[in-house]
């Protein structure tokens, strides 16, 4: 399908991203890598009056280590976190789970940012940042705003993001402790039917497609604070959720798929 007319601008700065967005208010969204936001408007799922191109700010473009965490520029691409020697020494569990989204040419124009604005609840790396307990900075008219991944997420496709604000940058702690992603799909590039990021020896654990945001794996995470096995930590991972069904899977058939995976995920992580 073809999209709906729009207006095309190019922000020079982020300052002038923040512009452009609160000029064109809801009716506003910002194009990064274009991988999420484009397909949508085809099948005319966005019909964004104004396009607000941010691809082009280096400046949002960094991996650097800074006061025991590690901040990533919101614009970084996935290749980019892929390959991140920072991320390798510092927070590899961020780096491993950039590989798995998509193919090359997906990894190599999404960005951070735009796969954690998008707030799409099948989505790989929205789930690692979760994880690992990150911070994200989000600049609007008033300034800089620091949410917690754990805020972030409100619904599907939906985030904590006003219209007027963009994610500038994320940091997660640096967590070198027992990690491991496990996700399972029909084919290499599609979404992840389930997926399971767990984070410094499961201090962390997040599941991907659980539900209508990724989901702190709650009940899993104080099982292993008591002293639980892998194991039976594991058989708490779909406590509590609602997770969708559709032609890939039923609903029960992704609560067997979290308590197997995730089970994996901390055996692989070094949980006993």
């Amino acid at each position: 399908m073809i999209p709906a007319a729009f207006d095309y601008e190019v922000a020079d700065s982020a300052a002038h991203a923040v512009e452009l967005l609160s000029r064109g208010g809801d009716e506003a969204k910002l194009l990064a890598g274009g991988h999420s936001l484009i397909p949508m408007m085809r099948y005319r799922l966005a019909t964004p009056s104004v396009l607000v191109d941010v691809g082009r700010l280096d400046d949002l473009r960094y991996i650097e280590r800074r006061n025991g965490a590690v901040a990533v520029g919101a614009l970084t691409r996935h290749s980019e976190l892929e390959h991140s020697g920072v991320l390798a020494e510092h927070c590899p569990l961020l780096a491993a789970v950039a590989a798995e989204v998509g193919d090359p040419a997906v990894r190599h124009r999404g960005t951070l940012g735009g796969t954690l604005a998008h707030a799409d609840p099948a989505s790989d790396l929205p789930a690692a940042v979760l994880a690992l307990g990150g911070t994200l900075v989000a600049r609007g008219p008033g300034g800089d705003r620091e949410i917690a991944a754990a805020d972030f997420f409100t619904g599907w496709f939906e985030s904590a993001l006003a219209p007027d604000e963009m994610l500038v940058e994320v940091r997660v702690p640096a967590s070198t402790g027992g990690w491991n992603y496990q996700k399972f799909n029909r084919r290499a590039q599609d979404w992840a039917i389930v997926g399971v990021a767990v984070a410094d020896g499961g201090s962390g654990v997040a599941l991907v497609n659980m539900g209508s945001t990724p989901i702190r794996a709650a009940a899993v995470e104080q099982a292993l604070a008591d002293g639980a096995t892998a194991a039976d930590a594991a058989a708490l991972a779909a406590e509590g959720l609602d997770p969708p069904a559709d032609l890939n899977a039923d609903a029960d058939f992704r609560r067997h798929l979290a308590r197997v995976l995730t089970r994996r995920a901390l055996t692989a992580a070094g949980v006993p």
